[in-house]
């Protein structure tokens, strides 16, 4: 056993404790509290880290770590153009997927592991496209959800999808990751494969993320089947003979008919989302992951935030990936949602959103996202700075420097 002490203590679950300590004992989390008392209870050696604050490891609720050499990529394989639309975005994303190797892809993957425990995250929400990848987040000290990705039209191959996924989750073995399923979004499944991903999901008792709302194109296309999503997509994907006729819907109401809405989804963006969806995501139970850097530098709205706290649907934050984002940091997440909602959230609130709640909308609320006995000793040693007259979650948003990250209160070597 070990006692990790600091000046301030942030739970995130309960109030800051002044001289604050956690005890450790093969990897979890013991006791939380004062460190005289801590000392009282345990004749355990202790670490203090004066001036510092000790705080849970971030949780990442959305990524797609596989992208993260994206940028570079642009500019090696000749496609460095400057998408309109979203339709555009993701057609890019596609050519340069389709054109890189193994190789590359790896990189990738251990690259955006890295960057992503450097900046203080712990655990990740991650789309698995290439699912043989897994063996990647296996040997990483990161932890979290890796989320198989379900998308298709064509019955035959997405029946093929079905058979491989469920042997993938049957035989799922990733390290200190958990299995997930990840139905991309409402255009790019077919209805039934849609009902066909989240049935299997459901039988294997794993959690759902779904892209939702996250353009007006989706938008367009769920209402009267019009826009860039069937104009351009569709054919691209060679999917032209499966575009619907008009649903007059929308995207979360379109999903709830398909059920696959439920209290272990994740519905992620949700730009476009009306108070009557809004009204309809509270119900489920989902949780919302949004991803702000990512709506901004696509165009493709500003999430209403306020109407999806109001309607009391649990918030959380994630990146996305570095095809639509400056950097994989939590940090740069919090202190761009402070600046567009600074009326909406309180930073307490923000930090809720990059641990506690994050870690509920990946499933993984038993053991991340706070310091709480029980749990896995995942933690950060920060420096928040001056303080300037600022509460300490305000602080070490906007002034944190991380010192030390712990995965199972062992230090990284960062």
């Amino acid at each position: 056993m070990e006692i990790f002490a600091a000046s301030h203590l942030l739970p995130i679950s309960a109030p800051p404790v002044e001289g604050g300590a956690i005890a450790v004992e093969n990897g979890r989390i013991v006791a939380v509290g004062p460190l005289v008392e801590l000392r009282k209870a345990f004749p355990a050696p202790y670490v203090e880290f004066p001036g510092h604050a000790i705080m849970p490891g971030l949780v990442n609720a959305h990524t797609h770590l596989e992208l993260t050499h994206f940028p570079s990529w642009k500019l090696r394989k000749g496609i460095d153009y400057s998408p309109r639309t979203y339709v555009d975005w993701v057609i890019q994303v596609i050519k340069i997927r389709r054109a890189l190797t193994r190789s590359e892809l790896e990189h990738s993957v251990r690259e955006g592991i890295r960057v992503s425990l450097e900046s203080g995250t712990t655990a990740v929400g991650e789309i698995l496209t290439d699912r043989t990848l897994v063996s990647l987040y296996t040997d990483s000290p990161l932890s979290g959800r890796l989320y198989v990705e379900a998308i298709g039209q064509d019955p035959l191959r997405c029946e093929q999808l079905l058979t491989d996924i469920d042997r993938s989750l049957t035989a799922f073995q990733a390290g200190r990751f958990r299995p997930g399923v990840s139905p991309h979004a409402p255009h790019t499944l077919s209805p039934r494969f849609m009902e066909e991903v989240c049935a299997l999901a459901a039988r294997h008792a794993v959690p759902t993320a779904i892209h939702l709302a996250e353009s007006r194109e989706e938008m367009a296309f769920l209402h009267d089947s019009s826009g860039k999503i069937p104009e351009l997509l569709y054919p691209f994907a060679g999917w032209d003979d499966y575009v619907p006729p008009p649903r007059r819907t929308t995207p979360a109401v379109y999903l709830d008919s398909l059920g696959a809405l439920t209290p272990r989804t994740a519905v992620v963006h949700c730009v476009h989302v009306t108070p009557s969806d809004a009204e309809l995501l509270a119900k489920r139970g989902v949780t919302a992951v949004l991803c702000p850097r990512s709506n901004d530098r696509l165009d493709v709205g500003k999430v209403p935030a306020l109407l999806l706290k109001k309607a009391g649907i649990p918030l959380a934050l994630g990146t996305d990936s570095l095809a639509s984002n400056d950097s994989l940091s939590l940090w740069d997440e919090m202190r761009f949602l402070r600046k567009e909602f600074s009326a909406v959230f309180t930073p307490g609130e923000v930090l809720a959103m990059a641990t506690v709640t994050a870690a509920r909308a990946l499933g993984l609320d038993g053991e991340a996202g706070s310091l709480e006995e029980g749990k896995r000793a995942d933690f950060l040693v920060v420096d928040p700075g001056t303080g300037a007259g600022r509460e300490l979650p305000e602080a070490l948003i906007e002034e944190g420097q991380i010192g030390e990250v712990f995965i199972g209160g062992v230090p990284l070597e960062l």
